[in-house]
């Protein structure tokens, strides 16, 4: 809200919000929460308090851990908590546990050698059984 709190000293916060399609409330409930952390739902409060803690799981583990395993780590210290809102909490915060990479499999090519081009690549046959062609790809 830093854009409205400028234009609110020349435009006022009635025409700005109007422009911005927002009801006026919503920014002076902003204002309030920004101003007056102790008066925000409990839930807030407890998220503000779980994002520490999640933070202090995630980098304690070198950035790899995902939701399950800061879900657990969280719950082996008596944290309860539900993995669910560990889920939310850390998706706010742009974390993520880093993907195991997948095996790389290569194909071994065989020796051996490809059959030759019998129909010089003209499959339209002059007579009945005068070509035969398959593919099994």
């Amino acid at each position: 809200m830093p854009l409205l709190d400028k234009l609110r000293k020349l435009y006022g916060v009635g025409p700005v919000c109007s422009e911005l399609h927002i009801a006026p409330s919503t920014y002076y409930h902003c204002q309030q929460q920004r101003h007056h952390p102790d008066k925000r739902s409990a839930r807030a409060q407890r998220d503000d308090w779980l994002k520490k803690e999640i933070l202090r799981v995630y980098d304690g583990n070198h950035q790899v851990y995902g939701v399950r395993k800061v879900w657990r780590q969280l719950l082996r210290e008596g944290i309860r908590v539900a993995r669910c809102t560990v889920a939310r909490l850390m998706a706010v915060m742009g974390l993520a546990g880093v993907l195991r990479g997948k095996k790389v499999r290569t194909t071994v090519s065989r020796k051996a050698v490809a059959a030759g081009d019998r129909v010089n690549r003209q499959f339209v046959a002059e007579r009945p059984d005068q070509l035969w062609v398959a593919d099994f790809t």
